[in-house]
């Protein structure tokens, strides 16, 4: 089954300020591995649930992306009776964890 990734305002902001931080428009490596946490994003159209819960909230999972100390946390929940993926924030790896919601 192929579900529907669809990323929330505040996982767009996040994409636009990592972008930003990386400086993926002047740099090719950057902007290379900029390319790849998207295809890892939308990945999760096929294999939705290979992520971990998060340990934040039992009803979300996480996705890893990045080598250390470059880690970053895809962190998303599944609707699987509309067959979507809700890509809610993309955060540092380091940073600590979520407040529960």
């Amino acid at each position: 089954m192929v579900y529907q990734v669809r990323l929330t305002r505040r996982a767009l902001r996040d994409l636009t300020h990592i972008y930003r931080y990386v400086q993926a428009e002047i740099s090719e490596r950057a902007s290379r591995w900029f390319d790849g946490l998207e295809k890892a994003i939308y990945s999760l159209e096929r294999y939705p649930e290979r992520g971990p819960i998060t340990p934040e909230d039992s009803k979300l999972r996480h996705l890893l992306y990045g080598r250390k100390p470059h880690v970053y946390r895809i962190i998303y929940g599944i609707k699987k009776r509309s067959s979507r993926v809700d890509v809610l924030h993309i955060r540092h790896g380091a940073r600590d964890k979520m407040p529960r919601r």
